[in-house]
């Protein structure tokens, strides 16, 4: 069963060190695509001090993020990571433990 609400998203991308480039140029094509695709309410890369690149992602509900999956923007982005990582992405789903005031609570 699949949850109505909001659903929070981290993929850390390890690029190998010659690709790192390569890496952001897929994502670069990848982005904007998947910013269109139904319950994206955020879809953002960040530089890691590791050398990692890390995409925050925010998705209206649990069956949209599930249709992202599947995606073209997706299947064309793993396609075009072959090689180019030096270890799967991790990808992570998170359920916000809210505190404070709400709208600051949670993304």
């Amino acid at each position: 069963m699949t949850s109505p609400d909001p659903v929070v998203v981290t993929a850390y991308f390890h690029p190998r060190a010659e690709s790192r480039d390569a890496v952001l140029s897929a994502l670069r094509t990848a982005i904007p695509r998947v910013h269109d695709e139904p319950g994206c309410e955020l879809y953002a890369i960040h530089d890691a001090p590791d050398g990692s690149i890390v995409m925050l992602e925010k998705w209206s509900s649990e069956a949209e993020l599930d249709a992202h999956g599947s995606s073209d923007a997706v299947v064309e982005l793993v396609a075009a990571l072959e090689g180019l990582l030096s270890e799967p992405v991790a990808v992570t789903r998170l359920t916000p433990v809210i505190v404070g005031q709400p709208s600051r609570g949670a993304l």
